[in-house]
């Protein structure tokens, strides 16, 4: 029987994480280690100032107690599992809020999966966009992004993963109903157009502090290739390949030119 590692980066106790738990029990043995509490935006970040522990809540269900996303896959993959016996997928989320263009960079779901193909294993992020900030998810509910990955995984377990070695899939699903979903859509990653939304509060005390908001779902118009954010507006689900390397290429020989 097929084996799949579940984490994500909204923590335990996620509607999204067990939805996705639930979209693949019917197709593999699942066992979830993810956060004890939410740790969106943390990125590709390992503790190593404290010690961390598993804490069993149910067969092959564990919290890793204030870890991050890459946390759970690490010391999953290297203490809960061994070298004869690992998984045969990672797959990260169902993540709350969209993880497209440069977002993937801070994104702990993508990290996630960046975190599992670095130690060798197949990885998907899969995240439900959402608007008026996430707040209707929970009542929209996750079937698409279900039927989705569930679809996926169903075809890589019937043939083979379609990336080589330290390359993730990063699905991104639209806010709609699975009737209305076009279909999958591959794309490349989009240009976000970051705004500055901090914001200045006082204690009660007297001292100040900010918070940082939530970024607007905008993003730059370019040419090519239909980007994720495209897909998400045309009610595509997006599947887009991601690759670890993050050596720009195409300007190395004008970078020798220049030195």
């Amino acid at each position: 029987m097929k084996h799949i590692l579940v984490t994500n980066d909204d923590g335990f106790e996620s509607k999204g994480l067990h939805a996705l738990v639930e979209a693949l029990k019917p197709l593999a043995r699942v066992t979830v280690v993810a956060p004890t509490m939410e740790k969106s935006a943390c990125g590709h970040s390992l503790t190593l100032t404290r010690p961390l522990r598993f804490i069993e809540l149910d067969d092959d269900f564990f919290k890793l107690d204030d870890g991050t996303p890459t946390d759970c896959v690490f010391l999953s993959l290297n203490k809960l599992f061994d070298e004869e016996y690992r998984p045969d997928l990672v797959i990260s989320g169902i993540n709350k809020g969209a993880n497209m263009g440069e977002d993937i960079t801070y994104s702990g779901t993508a990290s996630a999966a960046m975190e599992a193909v670095l130690q060798g294993i197949p990885a998907i992020a899969v995240s439900q966009v959402c608007i008026d900030k996430c707040q209707n998810i929970d009542d929209m509910g996750y079937d698409l992004a279900q039927k989705s990955i569930a679809t996926l995984v169903e075809r890589i377990f019937e043939g083979e993963f379609p990336l080589p070695e330290r390359k993730f899939l990063n699905v991104n699903i639209p806010p709609i109903k699975a009737q209305e979903s076009q279909g999958f859509k591959v794309t490349r990653a989009g240009k976000r157009a970051y705004g500055n939304d901090a914001h200045v509060h006082w204690n009660p005390r007297g001292h100040e502090y900010y918070w940082i908001g939530l970024p607007r779902l905008d993003w730059h118009i370019t040419e090519g290739h239909i980007t994720d954010f495209e897909a998400i507006r045309q009610n595509y689900i997006s599947i887009t390949p991601v690759h670890l390397d993050m050596t720009s290429h195409d300007d190395i020989t004008a970078l020798e030119e220049w030195l």
